[in-house]
């Protein structure tokens, strides 16, 4: 399917066209070029993508977006961000999709994918969602440019760190339904409290289109909150979770020998019954929310049940891998993408609720806190012993107050970087472990996940 042609790249951005082309997939990154793309060439702090114009083509980009001369058929306008900015309200003024946007401070991700996942089962090929976690200030308006047309659905995650950013991509995306996962204490070093982030969050709802959903986590201390941010720009407001008294509830949840749970799950008068692939509580709550942002897309409930039956774990939020240890296998939770201390508590549940011989938690410090970091830290100590942790591989600086708070209650050792990681958790791991590897990207424990993955072939859940 064609997405731009020249002619058409021009009407959105004001540019000019130099040559004629028509593109089918967009991208701003030159690695990722393949045939038929437009390469959009933007100008960053530490480099510039002009600088790759020639690779972009050489690797069969059909046009370039720039705003210098470019030897190949392009469109040049003044500013390539501002223009990647006016392809995204293009692309999104022409379409009839019910848009779906997508925010939180834990579950983004994983709420986005289950949401396609869900949505893309009624209406096959027509779902369109942003890769990756394309959710900030370049990612969102790439992703929404590369929504065809002719979509029945889109569904876009947005992320922030700083108080107004939500607020600009929400107007971008403009969202049908508006969906908050969980507020929780991530990026709190830029901002003063946790209600900060909560109203910082709730700026998705300024972009909803009349008369259209929010959706809201009841069980967040936030929720008045949110709900009181959301009346001005919402025709309707659904709560979602497992309290009593939310709009779209799980009234009932079992294990499931797979690992996840069989939920039965309230919508007014309604019920679903449904197994949901994807083991933890947190991921109980994240279903009720797909399940709302379902039913206000107008999509089909029995279908999303069977798409969250089958959802895979995402590499760094919760894949999970049969990898070797000794004289045979440990399983291996991967979340290690990411850390804050609600997504820490959830995952350690998740590592409790694991058959094992013996559970060992690699965990990396979380970044971006603020001066409460040392506290959040040391406030893990409770969720890591009440997890039956019986091996810690506590990793960088930050972990430093987590360490002492566990001494004489779990067994540790204290490392500064993910290296190290990998060296202590090879002398420890044995048959029949259960191993959870989480904190923040920068840590780099993604690599130690790899590493281990490369040795075996990760089975499926």
């Amino acid at each position: 399917m064609i997405l731009w042609t020249a002619s058409e790249l021009a009407a959105a951005t004001g540019g000019a066209a130099h040559g004629d082309f028509a593109a089918r997939g967009v991208t701003f990154d030159s690695r990722e070029v393949g045939a038929g793309d437009l390469f959009i060439a933007l100008s960053g702090e530490t480099t510039d993508g002009h600088r790759f114009v020639p690779q972009a083509l050489a690797q069969g980009a059909a046009g370039v977006l720039a705003s210098q001369p470019v030897d190949g058929p392009h469109v040049r306008a003044a500013d390539t961000m501002a223009a990647l900015e006016a392809m995204a309200r293009a692309a999104r003024a022409r379409t009839d999709a019910i848009v779906i946007g997508v925010t939180g401070s834990v579950g983004k991700t994983g709420t986005k994918e289950a949401l396609h996942a869900a949505l893309d089962r009624a209406a096959p090929g027509r779902t369109h969602k942003s890769v990756k976690s394309y959710n900030n200030h370049t990612g969102v308006p790439l992703s929404v440019s590369r929504m065809p047309a002719d979509s029945r659905f889109g569904v876009f995650e947005m992320g922030m760190n700083h108080a107004g950013e939500l607020a600009a991509l929400t107007r971008i995306v403009r969202p049908h339904i508006a969906l908050v996962t969980t507020i929780a204490p991530a990026h709190t070093a830029f901002f003063p409290s946790v209600e900060a982030i909560a109203d910082a969050k709730s700026e998705i709802f300024q972009g909803l289109e009349p008369g259209g959903t929010a959706i809201v986590p009841f069980d967040s201390p936030y929720r008045d909150r949110l709900i009181a941010a959301a009346r001005p720009y919402a025709g309707r407001i659904v709560t979602f979770g497992l309290g009593e008294g939310a709009d779209i509830r799980a009234v009932e949840v079992m294990a499931a020998p797979t690992g996840g749970s069989f939920v039965v799950a309230s919508l007014g008068k309604r019920e679903l019954s449904f197994t949901l692939s994807q083991p933890g509580a947190h991921w109980v709550a994240n279903a009720m929310g797909v399940l709302a942002a379902v039913e206000a897309a107008g999509g089909d409930l029995a279908q999303a049940g069977l798409a969250l039956a089958e959802l895979d774990g995402l590499a760094g939020r919760g894949a999970q891998h049969d990898v070797p240890a000794g004289d045979g296998t440990a399983r291996l939770i991967d979340e290690s993408y990411n850390a804050n201390p609600s997504s820490m508590r959830a995952t350690l549940q998740v590592l409790a609720a694991t058959p094992a011989h013996r559970r060992i938690a690699v965990l990396g410090e979380m970044r971006e806190l603020g001066e409460d970091s040392e506290a959040y830290h040391a406030g893990l100590a409770g969720p890591v012993a009440e997890a039956g942790v019986d091996y810690a591989v506590l990793v960088g600086d930050g972990m430093a107050a987590l360490a002492k708070a566990l001494e004489g209650r779990v067994e540790l050792v204290h490392v500064p970087r993910a290296a190290e990681a990998g060296a202590a958790l090879d002398a420890v791991l044995s048959d029949g472990d259960a191993v959870l590897v989480k904190g923040s990207n920068g840590v780099g424990l993604s690599a130690l996940v790899a590493a281990l993955v490369k040795r075996r072939q990760p089975c499926s859940i």
